[in-house]
C-alpha cells in the first residue's frame, strides 16, 4: 500500500500536470469565452423552461417551489413583475415562445460549442481544417443536443409528478438516473464529435462522468447560496449574486475542460513520450 507521502506526491504531480497542460493549451482563456456564452444563454433558456412547464401542465413547479423562494429574496415590486411575466406565459399559447426561445438558445449555445471545438483541438494537438459549411452545422447540431440534454434532465427532475410510497422511490430513482443519462449523453456527444480528430468512444466517457458529477455539486452549491444566503433586496446583494453567477459559469466551464483534458491523458494510444496521468498517480507507465 502506498504511503501517505507517496499519495500526496502523486496527487501533487497530477495537479501540476493538469496545471501545465492548462497553461500550454490556454484553457482558462477558452473557459472565460465559454462562460460568457453560458451567461448569454441563460435568459432564453429560462424562457424555454417556463414555457415548457406551462405546456406540460406543471405550473405548480413555479407557484409552489420557485416563486415562494424568489418572493422571500426580492423586493415586492420586482417579484410581482417577474410573477406577472411568468403567469402571462402560462396563460397564453406558449408554442411560439417555445420555438423562439429554443432557436435563440441553440444559437447562443452553438457559439459556445465552437469555442469548445477550439479548446478540444488545442488539447488534442489537432489542426482544424474542416470548412465552415461543416463546422457551423455541426456546432448547431451539438448545441441542440446539449440544450435537449439540459432541458430534458431538468424536466425529468422537476416536472415528472412525484409519487408516494415505494412507487415514489422508484420514480425518483428513474427521474435522477434519466437526468444523469441525458447529461452524460450530451457531454459525451460533445467530446466525441466536436474535435477535428476524434477519439475512441471509451475515451470520451471518464471525463464526461467527471464533468457531470462536478457540475451537479457546483449547481447544488449555487442553489444553496441562492436559497439561504443571497439577498436580492440590496444593491450590494444583487451585485454579489451576479458575481457568484459569473463564477458558477466560469467554474462549470473549467470543469468541462478539465474532464476533456483528463480524457486525453487517459487515452490508451498516447505515445511513449507523453506523460500520462495514470503514470503520475499510480506509477503505471505507458
Amino acid at each position: 500500500m502506498a504511503s501517505q507521502t507517496t499519495v500526496v506526491n502523486r496527487t501533487r504531480g497530477a495537479v501540476e500536470l493538469l496545471h501545465d497542460r492548462f497553461a500550454e493549451h490556454e484553457l482558462l482563456t477558452y473557459a472565460s469565452a465559454l462562460a460568457f456564452q453560458v451567461l448569454k444563454s441563460l435568459i432564453p433558456l429560462t424562457l424555454l423552461g417556463v414555457a415548457l412547464l406551462g405546456a406540460v401542465g406543471r405550473r405548480d413547479v413555479w407557484t409552489k417551489h420557485v416563486a415562494p423562494g424568489l418572493k422571500s429574496h426580492l423586493d415586492p415590486p420586482v417579484f410581482r413583475a417577474i410573477d406577472f411575466a411568468v403567469e402571462k406565459i402560462f396563460a397564453s399559447n406558449s408554442a411560439g415562445l417555445i420555438v423562439f426561445s429554443a432557436l435563440l438558445t441553440v444559437w447562443f449555445v452553438s457559439a459556445g460549442v465552437r469555442g469548445i471545438m477550439g479548446a478540444i483541438n488545442r488539447i488534442y494537438g489537432a489542426d482544424d481544417k474542416r470548412p465552415l459549411w461543416i463546422r457551423w452545422p455541426l456546432s448547431f447540431g451539438l448545441a441542440f443536443c446539449v440544450v435537449a440534454g439540459v432541458v430534458g434532465a431538468t424536466l425529468l427532475v422537476e416536472a415528472v409528478p412525484k409519487q408516494d410510497g415505494a412507487l415514489g422511490i422508484l420514480v425518483m430513482a428513474v427521474r435522477w438516473l434519466g437526468a444523469l443519462g441525458a447529461l452524460v449523453a450530451a457531454t459525451g456527444l460533445l467530446v466525441r464529435l466536436a474535435p477535428a480528430r476524434r477519439r475512441p468512444k471509451r475515451w470520451a466517457s471518464v471525463g464526461a462522468v467527471l464533468v457531470i458529477a462536478t457540475w451537479i455539486v457546483t449547481s447544488f452549491a449555487f442553489r444553496w447560496y441562492v436559497d439561504t444566503i443571497a439577498n436580492f433586496k440590496t444593491a450590494v446583494g444583487q451585485l454579489t449574486v451576479f458575481i457568484v453567477l459569473m463564477a458558477y459559469a466560469y467554474a462549470s466551464s473549467i470543469v468541462l475542460l478539465v474532464g476533456i483534458e483528463i480524457d486525453e491523458l487517459l487515452r490508451e494510444d498516447a505515445s511513449e513520450n507523453e506523460r500520462g496521468i495514470l503514470d503520475v498517480l499510480f506509477g503505471l507507465g505507458r
